[in-house]
């Protein structure tokens, strides 16, 4: 007689233990664009503002006027671009940098930006951003989900099970998203 439960179980401990590292990659990258109103999930955005001589007339035409910037801020990235937006500022991008001078005033602020190793290659997977194969490898994980969940329900017998306690347990899961809805959506609780 074909034991089924057997195999349920032996399928359900190997798709989990593969299910494992992928659940964890996820966990990370839901936490972090869960809080988004929060936090760039991605990058490390971090202001600074300091300020040095007004920069006279003579030095608005001068080549070296953004070198002397650069050299003043201690940056040593690669100039991207710049341009001046009126007579009194020039915005200045580097790569990771952009920096912003009153000419007048001799106010510089600068806006760093750094990129936060591990959870933004995470948020790359999490989010489908390489498309292509990776949806592939995604729907299969999410295909192995829905079958860890519908094996798991049938991993204990008894009161503890799905005829019993499990049943109950099951029947709160279903109800969390209905009953949000309900609420969140469509105003009806």
């Amino acid at each position: 007689m074909f034991k089924w439960r057997k195999w349920v179980r032996i399928l359900h401990r190997d798709f989990g233990y593969v299910a494992a590292g992928l659940t964890v990659v996820y966990a990370i990258s839901g936490i972090a664009v869960n809080h988004t109103q929060d936090w760039n999930p991605n990058y490390s955005i971090e202001k600074s503002t300091m300020k040095i001589d007004p920069v006279p007339d003579s030095l608005l035409t001068s080549e070296t006027l953004i070198t002397d910037i650069l050299a003043k801020v201690g940056e040593k990235g690669k100039l991207k671009s710049f341009f001046l937006p009126d007579s009194n500022t020039i915005n200045i991008f580097v790569d990771g940098n952009t920096i912003s001078v009153n000419l007048k005033k001799g106010e510089i602020s600068q806006e760093k930006i750094t990129s936060r190793a591990v959870i933004r290659e995470t948020n790359f997977l999490h989010l489908n951003s390489p498309k292509k194969i990776w949806t592939f490898v995604a729907d299969l994980f999410a295909i192995a989900l829905a079958f860890l969940a519908i094996s798991g329900l049938f991993m204990i017998k008894g009161k503890n099970g799905i005829k019993g306690r499990g049943a109950w347990l099951t029947a709160i899961g279903v109800f969390i998203p209905i009953i949000f809805l309900l609420f969140y959506y469509y105003k009806l609780l």
